[in-house]
């Protein structure tokens, strides 16, 4: 059974950057694709980042275009979000997901990890 555990989240001015690392046990994580998701209170889960197992192929909502980099060591089992110019609405959970393929659709995860608070102030 493929295990997914997110850290890294926390409190940041706007402006300010976290990187988000995800943790990938119990399967061969070059094999899947890769995906990040946010949810914020009183919101559908929303699509954020994806890579593809090659690591050749990115894909970003356009919001976070230019600001949010999306990477992977297979080496390591461990993906990666760098976010960058922070801003309030960027507030949520952040969850990372593996799949099949690289997708902006939750549906294409198959599993999914528990989440990391990131918050950001004005």
């Amino acid at each position: 059974q493929v295990q997914l555990v997110e850290s890294g989240g926390g409190l940041v001015q706007a402006g300010g950057s976290l990187r988000l690392s995800c943790a990938v046990s119990g399967g061969t994580f070059r094999r899947y694709a890769m995906g990040w998701f946010r949810q914020a209170p009183g919101k559908e889960r929303e699509f954020v980042a994806a890579l593809s197992w090659t690591g050749f192929d990115t894909y970003y909502a356009d919001s976070m275009k230019g600001r949010f980099t999306i990477s992977r060591d297979n080496a390591k089992n461990m993906g990666y979000l760098q976010m960058n110019s922070l801003k309030p609405e960027d507030t949520a959970v952040y969850y990372c997901a593996a799949g099949s393929v690289a997708s902006t659709s939750t549906k294409q995860y198959s599993y999914w990890g528990q989440g990391t608070q990131v918050t950001v102030s004005s």
